[in-house]
């Protein structure tokens, strides 16, 4: 429930005051960064660690949310400006080269009032404690997690992201958190409003260790800024989900996050997944396994399971196509957002409403990226394949982008029909009010059309880039030559931005689209 805003004539000095200390701390970080050559990340984070603390004191000198969030708007605006003009060098600066060896800005001060201004528009009044909460963890855990690995990281964690994330931080990161989170969830167990009332001490204990664990990974795993925005972002859900609107217990949710947890180490055991594929899909598990309980997990699990186990089958045989495709068979956190962020966001969806068609979008975008996938797997792996381009018909070489053949194609809908197959197992009355032979049908051609979406933007809009290396076409934006040089390739169509991850987004939310009008029509008769 948003809180619309109404301003307080009380609550003018307190505001005054607080422009006044958020302008102080700014303007003293930008005099230690340019006359004391302070370095300009320790001041930021500096900055960072005191915003969380004054951001969690807000609420006890505002009557209303009117100032808090007029403040938090001029500072976002602020925090964009500097990023445009540089007129605040201590604020952007983030230890991430891009390729000319310059300095990455952060978005993170532009994220961090924005996502206040956020929280206070819903959670003011009664939930106000989940913002205080989840903003001092981003406040304190993160500025730590920042320091403590600048300082002394040693053990630099592989295949996570572009910035440099050490064990070390992330364990200044997790510490920190489960002490906030910890001590929150007791002093403020009056404000609690109902699904965290009454629960014993362990539970409450448990719950700060995994959203602890949640806050670490979404801080390892993000860069550029961001973790400014999920951080909070990712304890307020739970939080609310769980205390506020009654949608999911938190013996459901820790037995989710456990499960994710197993999961995604168990996935990294078998190469499944990289560090970063297998951190992503802690945090995807924990949200679909917490929130949507074994209904909802059953198709994710068919999904994944099948799949990465197709992967890994026909090895030698797909082993020519390795130099084509972007990425191999061990999936990174692109691929899983890429083939889960939309189920991920369907499961969101249905905590906060409730809405059961939302089940069959979320049954289709897994219909959509388990198609995609079986059609290049199956595709690949097919004795003397034949594949034309879905755009002119042509015959081109299998594994090239917007290629379609026979074998490739009817294993994408037998995929889609297995992802709503395993739903049906689960005698869902939802399915039952559909019909299970509409269900598996509407389920079936969401897929397939996925998959074709996927293909076509595949021959048009994705990018493919000649390898002068092995002279041939890639999906690869780089080369390595055989003295161990990086090598451009060159762009031949599609644009940059367009990767093989964007693609399977875009089939992802097509099959989600497909899924839920059907059903909504077929419920309309």
């Amino acid at each position: 429930m948003v809180n619309v805003p109404s301003p307080s004539a009380q609550d003018l000095p307190s505001f005054l005051l607080l422009l006044t200390l958020v302008g102080s701390f700014l303007l003293l970080g930008e005099l230690l960064t340019r006359k004391f050559s302070v370095g300009p990340l320790v001041v930021r984070k500096v900055t960072h660690l005191s915003m969380g603390v004054v951001m969690f004191f807000i609420p006890a000198y505002f009557s209303s949310n009117f100032y808090p969030l007029i403040a938090s708007l001029l500072f976002a605006g602020v925090g964009l400006v500097s990023l445009r003009s540089g007129l605040l060098t201590s604020l952007h600066a983030e230890p991430i080269m891009n390729d000319d060896g310059k300095l990455v800005p952060s978005y993170g001060p532009v994220f961090f009032p924005l996502i206040f201004f956020l929280q206070a528009l819903v959670l003011w009044n009664e939930h106000v404690w989940i913002l205080q909460t989840s903003m001092l963890v981003l406040g304190i855990g993160d500025a730590l997690a920042a320091l403590v690995g600048t300082a002394a990281g040693r053990r630099h964690i592989e295949n996570l992201t572009k910035s440099r994330k050490s064990v070390e931080g992330s364990m200044a990161m997790f510490i920190s958190s489960l002490v906030i989170l910890s001590v929150s969830l007791f002093v403020f167990q009056n404000a609690f409003a109902g699904g965290l009332a009454g629960q014993p001490v362990w539970k409450l204990l448990a719950l700060a260790l995994l959203l602890a664990l949640l806050a670490t990974a979404v801080e390892a795993l993000f860069s550029h800024g961001a973790d400014n925005l999920f951080i909070p972002v990712s304890i307020a859900y739970v939080l609310y989900v769980i205390d506020v609107n009654g949608m999911v217990t938190i013996d459901a949710f820790l037995l989710g996050g456990l499960f994710a947890l197993l999961l995604a180490i168990f996935s990294i055991k078998v190469k499944f997944l990289n560090n970063s594929g297998a951190t992503a899909t802690f945090l995807l598990g924990t949200t679909i396994f917490g929130a949507g309980g074994i209904v909802w997990t059953v198709p994710l699990l068919t999904f994944y399971l099948l799949s990465s186990i197709l992967s890994k089958l026909g090895h030698k045989r797909k082993a020519k196509f390795d130099l084509v495709f972007e990425k191999g068979s061990q999936r990174d956190a692109g691929q899983v957002y890429a083939n889960g962020g939309v189920a991920w966001f369907m499961m969101v969806i249905y905590s906060l409403t409730g809405d059961p068609y939302i089940f069959f979008a979320y049954l289709g975008t897994l219909a959509a990226v388990q198609a995609d996938t079986w059609a290049t797997e199956i595709g690949t792996m097919w004795p003397n394949p034949k594949a034309r381009l879905i755009t002119t018909f042509k015959e081109v070489p299998v594994g090239t982008s917007g290629g379609v053949s026979i074998p490739g194609t009817s294993a994408s809908f037998v995929g889609s029909l297995l992802i709503c197959s395993s739903a049906v197992l689960m005698n869902l009355s939802w399915i039952d009010q559909v019909g299970i032979v509409q269900s598996l049908l509407v389920i079936g051609v969401a897929g397939l059309f996925a998959s074709l979406v996927d293909s076509f933007f595949g021959a048009t809009v994705q990018a493919q880039y000649y390898d002068p290396i092995r002279e041939k076409v890639t999906e690869r934006t780089h080369s390595i030559a055989p003295d161990g040089s990086r090598v451009t390739n060159e762009l031949l169509k599609g644009y940059h931005f367009v990767n093989n991850d964007l693609v399977n987004t875009l089939c992802a939310v097509s099959g989600s689209a497909v899924a839920y009008l059907a059903v909504r029509q077929l419920a309309s008769f």
